[in-house]
């Protein structure tokens, strides 16, 4: 079956390890080490699901943001995206999911005024 052009399709693997609580996972041919939290047995040592979880979300507003500014013209010379999130699971926000207590999203943005850099940000927290 064929998709148009502006549809985009992407698939991720995950496998369990010979370590408990380790994953591999890929992605086309990349491949990454992930780790359960020490919290659940588990080793602890690389990326968490959910400081992976995080960083996509961080990698995917670093990316917005420069297409963004390519469309408009803006002479972004940079983005730094921060992510902080806690999760407490003697206070959980929902009975039936397991989700973060709070995330916090801190961006600089270099090379542009505040302006600019204040529509920029309001265009990407509407995607």
């Amino acid at each position: 079956m064929t998709q148009p052009a502006e549809v985009r399709r992407y698939q991720t693997r995950a496998r369990s390890t010979d370590t408990f609580g380790r994953v591999l996972i890929s992605a086309r041919d990349q491949h990454l080490i992930v780790d359960g939290p020490v919290q659940n047995g588990c080793p602890g040592e690389a990326i968490t699901p959910a400081e992976l979880f995080l960083s996509g979300v961080a990698a995917c507003g670093v990316e917005l943001i420069q297409v963004l500014a390519r469309q408009q013209n803006v002479p972004l010379s940079s983005v730094k995206a921060a992510i902080d999130a806690t999760q407490d699971p003697n206070a959980p926000v929902r009975s039936d999911v397991n989700l973060f207590n709070s995330v916090s999203i801190h961006l600089e943005l270099g090379g542009v005024s505040q302006e600019q850099g204040q529509d920029l940000v309001e265009r990407f927290k509407r995607r």
